[in-house]
This record gives structure tokens, sequence and C-alpha cells, in this order.
């Protein structure tokens, strides 16, 4: 039989508030429990009619989770919006027959829960095991508790936990499930899965192009997409502008689990229209209830998405030790500024560059350590390229360069008579004034300029070609010479190199492995020969990074390389350390020994 449109349009108001399955309250339980306490009745509930059953939100003295809505008292308030009595079920010809009867229920008080719109949704429900009459006063505080059963239904959907674009339950509405899904359920094992649908760089693109609409209508596809494809027990959330979340069915083996949703996925993938624009990417982290904060669950979805982005895959499991290297990572940016600020954490070593001819040490590279108050010694391979991409980049290099400029001052005063090179990251050469700061340094330390050697890499210089030529033409006006660093990994075209104001080319120390290796070195050699020559014949200067064999440095040699710099001949050291090296390896006749 066709249903009436009323108890349709009902279904619709009740299906829309998002409520049903919907996990246990605390909220919703306090007015159960009060409405026990003011019967002075065992048995209480929040009861919703659905479809073909009665789900109950918030139930006291109840075991099941939901009944059958036929010969049900609640359904029968839902359906009429009106309070209902029946002092016993037994002597009731409608409901002597109904499954609270047989349960041995004798007594039943309901009253609506009804929407601004006037749809019954269902009912706060007191029973009793036996017959009994209500007073005027208990209906009032039945009906009362009914009202504000219904205003925390609808306080959730309305503010701040319905996201208005996808219709979904929100971030909050989530956090709050998952407390109560975990006070009920601690310990069990559940998968959270969260689909991101594209990447930030995206969402930049599209708007600009397409305007916001265009990416509000794709949330609220994949919305709905996913309303479709998930079963009425499980709840989807929009926790972020383009994720979205929802917990695993129990149990589920994760392997199958994963299969599932790639299959799923690409099946939806190929009818989008959108597919060629965005990186949808799902992430899949496996939780035990009650042991990770809330927070945390979401931070490790959004972590294995991402993970799946970087490897390329459409699914990902949540990896700990991935986690753990990205949290170490926030703790290292978050402690820099301090480290700069503190006399004790940040210090400069030097390694000796030594020309190759006559093995005299010409200079030294100025390195960065750290040492963290909590971690210890954290390697500059870890820690300089994070803090090159965030505006701590500005004042370390103020804070390398001052402190090696010093340095310089106190050994020019002994005899050095180097230079010392200092490394550059790609955002100096994007500060409009980085070179009147070097310079104003330079003025400040009293050393002239030609004592100083600012080296960047190809690829820095790349990233803005124009500010790049614009920044080291003003140093090289300043008598500051100019080195390529790591030359040969990056963009590697000597054509755009002859462009660039440059002293100095370093050839990367990968090049240097196999160098001295007569069976397996050729390769190698022919590189680093022709880098050498066509560096030579544009008149650059060429120092090679990494040497570590006497075998490669003699290589080196009857390649005319001019400079070299290694383990061979020593490692990083403190100030006092290279000064005193320096002086014993300016002797021509002296060749240095390996480094220990």
């Amino acid at each position: 039989m066709t249903e009436p449109v009323s108890e349709a349009a009902r279904l619709d108001a009740l299906r829309q508030l998002g409520i049903l399955d919907s996990a246990p309250s605390e909220s919703f339980d306090r007015i159960t429990r009060m409405a026990s306490q003011i019967f002075g009745l065992p048995v209480s509930a929040i009861s919703l009619t659905d479809q073909d059953r009665q789900w109950f939100k918030s139930r006291v003295g109840v075991t099941d989770t939901q009944l059958g809505r036929d010969g049900a008292p609640c359904a029968e308030v839902a359906e009429t919006t009106q309070a209902l009595v029946i002092p016993d079920l037994l002597a009731d010809p409608v409901y002597a027959d109904s499954q609270l009867a047989a349960r041995g229920t004798r007594f039943y008080a309901g009253a609506p829960l009804t929407t601004r719109d006037g749809y019954g949704l269902g009912a706060l429900c007191v029973l009793g095991t036996e017959p009994r009459t209500v007073t005027a006063a208990e209906m009032t505080a039945l009906r009362d508790l009914a009202a504000m059963t219904m205003a925390q239904i609808e306080l959730q959907h309305a503010f701040g936990r319905i996201d208005p674009i996808s219709g979904l339950p929100n971030r909050q509405q989530f956090l709050d499930d998952l407390d109560d899904l975990t006070r009920d359920h601690a310990g069990e094992r559940r998968l959270l899965v969260m689909f991101d649908l594209a990447r930030t760089d995206q969402i930049d693109t599209m708007t600009r192009v397409l305007g916001s609409e265009y990416v509000v209508q794709m949330v609220r596809t994949a919305a709905l997409q996913l309303r479709k494809a998930l079963p009425q027990t499980r709840r989807a959330y929009h926790v972020a502008a383009t994720q979205m979340v929802f917990f695993a069915e129990p149990d589920v083996d994760d392997a199958a689990y994963v299969d599932k949703l790639t299959r799923e996925i690409a099946h939806c993938s190929a009818k989008s229209s959108m597919r060629f624009a965005t990186t949808g990417a799902v992430g899949v982290a496996p939780i035990i209830l009650g042991t990770v904060e809330p927070q945390d669950v979401l931070r490790f979805a959004h972590g294995a998405a991402q993970d799946a982005r970087t490897i390329e895959e459409t699914v990902c499991f949540f990896s700990s030790a991935n986690d753990t290297a990205h949290r170490r990572r926030f703790a290292l940016l978050h402690d820099f500024e301090a480290a700069l600020a503190a006399d004790d954490q940040l210090r400069l070593v030097y390694q000796p560059r030594v020309e190759l001819l006559q093995r005299r040490c010409l200079g030294a590279e100025v390195l960065l350590r750290w040492v963290h108050p909590v971690l210890g010694d954290v390697s500059p391979a870890e820690f300089i390229p994070l803090i090159e991409q965030t505006s701590h980049a500005k004042p370390l290099t103020q804070w390398v360069v001052d402190r090696a400029l010093d340095q310089l001052v106190g050994w020019i005063a002994e005899g050095f008579a180097g230079t010392l090179s200092v490394n550059l990251s790609a955002n100096n050469l994007e500060e409009p004034d980085f070179a009147a700061r070097i310079e104003q340094l330079l003025r400040k330390h009293r050393i002239p300029a030609d004592r100083i050697e600012l080296e960047i890499t190809e690829s820095a210089i790349m990233r803005n070609v124009a500010q790049a030529r614009e920044q080291l033409a003003a140093l090289r006006a300043a008598g500051i010479r100019l080195a390529i660093d790591d030359f040969g990994t990056g963009y590697s075209s000597l054509a755009y190199l002859q462009q660039l104001p440059v002293d100095v080319v370093k050839i990367d120390q990968s090049f240097m492995r196999n160098l001295g290796a007569a069976a397996n070195g050729t390769d190698e050699q022919t590189l680093v020969r022709t880098m050498i020559g066509l560096s030579h014949d544009l008149g650059f200067r060429v120092v090679a990074e990494g040497v570590e064999t006497e075998a490669a440095a003699t290589c080196l040699t009857a390649m005319a390389c001019d400079e070299a710099q290694g383990f061979l001949f020593a490692r990083p050291m403190e100030a006092g350390g290279f000064i005193a090296w320096y002086t014993a390896h300016t002797d021509p006749a002296e060749t240095p020994r390996a480094a220990a």
C-alpha cells in the first residue's frame, strides 16, 4: 500500500535531522533518567518512529536498541502528535496483544516529539510493570521533558552540528559521537575512514578559475554519494572543508576492506566530471576506542590520506612511523625560534676547502649545528630543509652570516688569509632587501666583501629566476663571491649558468662515490670531467664536494679540478680546531692525511 504523503514527509523530516542510528548521548540520557525518576518507574525511553521500527536514542531499563513499529504505542504518538496514556495494556483492546504487553509492560505514557513544522518524530515514554494512572503534574512534566528532548534534537541540527553545504554532521558532532561511542565500546578496534576530495592547491585553482560555487557543488555531490554508499547504520561526518569521515563496520578484515574501498572509489571516480581536476585520497586509521585522544583520531586519518597522495595510492593505512616523523618535524619547527634566541643551542662548525694541486687550505664552508635541549643533536640534513620553507629562513641566514663574520674578524687578526663560504636558501633570494642586509653586516664587522662566498643551489635559483638574478647581481656588484652549490643535481644547464654572475661551481658529492674506482668509475669520470671542462671554459672555478678517498682526489687533480672538500681532508671542526688545522695546512709541502 502506498504511504500517505504526510508519512513520507514525516520520515523525511526525521532523516534530515540525522539522529537515527547516532551514538548514545549523555545530553539525552539525562532526560530519560529524569522522566523515570519523576514517575517512579523503571523504564523510560526516547523512541523515534522509523519506517518499520522504533529506534531508541536513549533508554533506561531497556536492553533493546529498537523494536518493531507495528503495535507500538510510540508509533501512535508519532502519527497523531498527541500524548498517550494507557493505564493497563492488557485491558486495552488495541495494545493487549502488543510486543510491550507480551514483555510484561502494563502501564504506558508517552508525550510526542514534534518538529517546528508539526511532524511527529516519536515519543518520550515511561513504562511500568503494574497498571497505574497519571496525575496532571506528571503529564505536564512529561510534556516539558519531551519539549526539551525536541529542542536538543533541533539544537544539534541547527546550531553548529550540521554542515550547511554538505548536510552532514560536522566535526564537533563527530567528536561528541566519538566520545559516546568510546563510552559504550571502550577497548574495541574500529577503522576510521577519511575521504579527502582534493589537494589544497587544486581547490585554490578551481576557486580562482571556476568560482567557489563549483567547489560547493563538488562537496555536495561527494556528500550525496557517500550517503548513498553507506548503510543506515553508518553515519558520515563533514570534518573539514574537503574531508569527510565515517567508521567502517566493526570487525572488518583490513586488507579486504581496503580493496573494497579502492574498487568503489575507482567506480565513482570514473563517472565523475571532476576526476581530471582533483586528486582524491583516502586514509584509514585503525584505533582502539578509549586509547587515542579524539583530536588524534582525525589527525591519524588525515595523515594516512596525505600518505596516500605521497605514494600515489588511492587508499592508505595510517603509519605510526610516518606520524612520528611528522610530529618530530613539527616540533623542530616549533622550537627553532627559541633556538635562535638561545645562546647554547646553535653553533657553527667549519669544513676546510683544499686546493687540490698543492693541498693547501684556502678557506672553509660554514656549517650549522643544533643541539636541541630535549632531542639532542639534530642533523642539519633534517632541520635545514624544514627551516628553509618557513619565515625562519631570513633570521637564520642573518644569524649565520653575522656569527661567521664575527668569527672571521678574529681569525683575520690571527693571520687567516682564506675565505668563508655560507649557504643560502631559496627564500633568501626572494627577500628584496637581502643583498643590502649582507652589505650592512660586512660594514658592521669591517670585513672586505671578497672574504666571504655565498652558496646557492640550482633549484633555488630556478624557483624565481628573475628575482634570483637581481639579488645575485646586487651581491656581485658589492664584491661578494658567489657559488653554485650541489651542481649536477638540479637543472644542470650551463646555458643558464653563463647568464648568472657566479664565480664558483661546486660539483655535488654524489658524483664522487665511484670516481676513483677503476672498474665502475668510467661514467662518473666522464660526467665530472665534462662538468669541470665546461665550467672552466665559462670562467668558473670548480670545487668537488664529498671527497673521501685518495683515489678520487688523484682523479680530480688529473682533471684539473681546482679545489675539494670532504672527509679525506677533514671533517667539520669547531672554530678553535679549524684555525689550528688551517695553520698546519697552509704549507704546500705538507699533504693532509685522511680524517679519522
